[in-house]
């Protein structure tokens, strides 16, 4: 798989993450850490399903759990700050990144059951295939988290 959208997506990112003024979400949503938590399972969790394809077993993505509270809590708690979380980000998604660069057509093609939720509705229910699913993350997922970050930032007047 070519991975250059998804790296350069990662790099926006974690260039809005690491902003200095950013602060809470005024319609009560995630902070910045709770976004990088999320992202940071997200990646973790892909990453678990393209080793569990090419091992040869039959895994699932379900987004849920890099949902919860508790666990984005959980995740936050284990870094020293924002700078920790940001770095693990970043490397948990070189790792991601480089375990998709050697997923061979075939197993890129392997479709996996998947069940997606944001915002407290299904937004995916059905297999999708590998490919998908990382390209996905390219796509929409951390663009998506990219503008959440960018929104925390105070509005300056002119």
């Amino acid at each position: 798989m070519d991975t250059t959208a998804l790296r350069s997506a990662y790099e926006k990112f974690l260039e809005v993450a690491a902003a200095p003024d950013l602060g809470d979400a005024a319609d009560g949503g995630w902070n910045a850490d709770q976004v990088l938590a999320h992202v940071l399972s997200v990646d973790a969790a892909t990453a678990a399903v393209a080793l569990g394809v090419v091992s040869g077993s039959r895994p699932t993505f379900d987004n849920r759990i890099c949902l919860d509270g508790w666990n984005l809590d959980r995740i936050i708690a284990e870094h020293t700050g924002r700078a920790e979380l940001i770095a693990h980000v970043r490397s948990q998604a070189a790792v991601l990144c480089d375990i998709a660069d050697q997923l061979s057509e075939k197993a890129a093609s392997v479709l996996v059951p998947s069940f997606l939720m944001s915002n407290d509705q299904v937004v995916l229910d059905q297999p999708v295939s590998l490919a998908d699913l990382v390209n996905g993350l390219a796509e929409s997922h951390v663009p998506g988290h990219t503008q959440q970050l960018s929104d925390l930032r105070p509005i300056r007047g002119n």
